[in-house]
This record gives structure tokens, sequence and C-alpha cells, in this order.
């Protein structure tokens, strides 16, 4: 009697941590997850994805493969500088797929619990996708482990010497990983994603495509050679070529301009202390202080954070990449020097009135 009582017990327990991811913004009355609601100006299907012409092609033969097969698409780790669309793409390959997309963030998987509540609701071949994943802590990632692979979760109910393992079964579903450090994660669940797509930064041509786009549905008239200059100045990222369209819509708009042309473009990123390689204050700062500071470089990148008073995981994520992209710094084992193009776009920007 008592082992029956014990077996119940343990399948309610199984059943509380299955249901325990409940996020009332993030579900409908019937208990289905809700995507997050897509920005109006994000693609929605590989026809209107310029840019990442490599990823995507790759990306259209997994999906048409795994969408005849009617099987589970292989996991995916996208990773790549921030802004570069890895959730676009991420969302689009679910949309491709015809299947569930379930959106979280590692930083908001705090315990084995939460991951393995997210994985019991999902439907037979979702798309789940993390962002940040880099961030998960190991105890997460070990679950992900036989997730990933053998389609099950071990849980561990109860405490002290009573405590037992209970295995969950899983329906397949693939996991889209997205980050912008790489060497964070594990080489154990590193290995585990059988696609693994690297994201640079976009050509002028691919940029201008989409600010075009982006000004259609805005419903900015915006003429072709200011798509292109401000294409130049987007740091090759979607997400700042969209946002600076944004602010230059503002500027439009506060002084009764119908159309964007370059002569409004040039006024307003001057406002915006954006430059003709489009560095701002910040990008600078960084070339004048190993040029002035430490007389070109070398200098390490704790050092040079301290400095300048920035947290050196956002040097590292947000402004190197491009910084190192365009060649106006170069990465040594003994730290980071600023080239002669970088010397010389100092000296043209602190020239001009």
């Amino acid at each position: 009697m008592s082992s029956a009582r014990e077996t119940a017990n343990e399948g309610a327990t199984i059943e509380r941590v299955m249901n325990s991811f409940q996020n009332p913004d993030e579900k409908n009355s019937d208990g289905k997850v809700n995507p997050t609601q897509d920005n109006s100006l994000r693609p929605q299907d590989f026809t209107s994805f310029p840019g990442q012409t490599r990823v995507v092609e790759n990306l259209k033969v997994y999906v048409s493969a795994a969408r005849g097969r009617k099987q589970a698409m292989d996991h995916v780790i996208l990773h790549g500088p921030p802004g570069l669309g890895k959730t676009t793409l991420a969302k689009i390959i679910a949309n491709e797929l015809h299947v569930p997309f379930v959106q979280t963030s590692a930083p908001a998987i705090e315990k084995t619990g939460d991951l393995a509540g997210i994985l019991a609701g999902l439907e037979p071949h979702s798309v789940l996708f993390i962002d940040e994943i880099h961030r998960l802590n190991i105890a997460i990632e070990e679950v992900l482990y036989s997730a990933m692979e053998d389609f099950c979760v071990d849980l561990t109910i109860g405490q002290g010497p009573s405590a037992r393992t209970a295995k969950m079964n899983l329906s397949p579903f693939t996991l889209i990983g997205a980050t912008t450090r790489l060497a964070k994660l594990s080489a154990p669940l590193i290995s585990r994603f059988g696609i693994q797509e690297h994201m640079d930064f976009y050509e002028t041509d691919a940029l201008t495509l989409i600010l075009s786009r982006s000004a259609d549905i805005l419903g900015i008239e915006l003429l072709p050679e200011g798509a292109e200059e401000l294409a130049k100045r987007s740091r090759g990222t979607p997400r700042i070529a969209n946002r600076l369209l944004k602010r230059i819509r503002d500027y439009a708009d506060f002084d009764g301009i119908k159309i964007v042309d370059l002569k409004l473009i040039h006024r307003v990123l001057e406002r915006l202390n954006i430059d003709e390689l489009g560095l701002d204050h910040m990008d600078r700062a960084i070339l004048e202080m190993i040029q002035e500071r430490y007389n070109g470089g070398p200098v390490g990148i704790e050092a040079l954070a301290a400095t300048i008073g920035e947290d050196k995981a956002t040097l590292e994520d947000i402004y190197e990449p491009f910084l190192v992209h365009q060649n106006l710094v170069m990465r040594g084992p003994r730290g980071r020097e600023v080239t002669a193009l970088a010397v010389n776009h100092l000296k043209k920007t602190k020239s001009e009135p």
C-alpha cells in the first residue's frame, strides 16, 4: 500500500515539475505558449532576409530535408556579434518548418526544474530558442545533454537518502541557441549542436536592401542614395541600421520633412555623433585611449576597460568586434593595438570642424 502511495506521490511530483514553468504573460487561457510578438520590421521567411547568404542557403537545405523526412531538425547554434539577426533566423526556421516556436533566454532559466518545465511543454518538432545560451550554468547544461541527444531528462525527486531519479520522456524538438561568445560554451554542449553557423557583419548592399524594406514598412520615403549612406554608417548591423532609421524618422517628422535625403541623414548622424565609418563617441574614445594613453598599444582589455570606465564584457561584445572587422584594432597575445588606418581616421576627425 505504501509503495503505491509513494509511486503516486512521485507521479504528482513529476507533473508539478513538468508544469513548473508558468508565465502568465507568455501563455494563452488554454495554457499554450505564445511566441513573443514580432517586431514589424523582422522578416518572416528566408526570401525576405537579405544578407548572410551562406548561412541562409545552408539553413534552407537543412529545413527542407527535415520537413521532407517529417522529423525534428538537428539542433542549431548561431553565433556572432549582437544585432545580426540570430533571433530573427530562429523564428524564420520555425516558420519554414511550420512548427511552434518557444523563446527564452539563459538568464531566465535559473533551476533545472525551469528547463524541465519548458521541455515538457514542447509539442512534437517544436523549435526551442535559447538566447545568450553561453550564460547557462553547468547544472542546466547537463540536463540539456540527454534532452538534446535522447529526448529525455532525468529528474531527482525528493532529498537526502529517500531521493530517487525518474526519467521523463520528451517530444522530439529542435534547440536553437544564440550566442555572442561561442568560446564560453563548454565543449560537450557545443558538440551536441549538429548545425553550427557563424554570422558576420553585413555588406553595404544587404543593409541597403534592409533599410529600403524597413522604410517601406515604416512609411518613410527614403531616397536610394540615402539608404546607401545610412547603410555605410550602420556598423554592418541591421539592428543599428533600423535604429538609426527610426531616429531619422523622428527628425523628419519634427521638421515636417517628407523625403529623407542625404542632407537630412548627414545632419542627423552628426547630431548623433556618428562619423563616416559608423563610429560613435565610445568607438573613438577606445581608439584615442589606445593611441594616446598607451602609445598605440598593445594594451590588455582589462586595463583598457578600467581606463575608459566601461565594462570589459561590453568592450569585447559590443565595440571590439566591429573595430577589429574594420581593421582599426588588432588583437594579439599582448593585447590590443591601433592600426595605421585608425591613426589616420583619428587625425581626420580631429581636423574636421
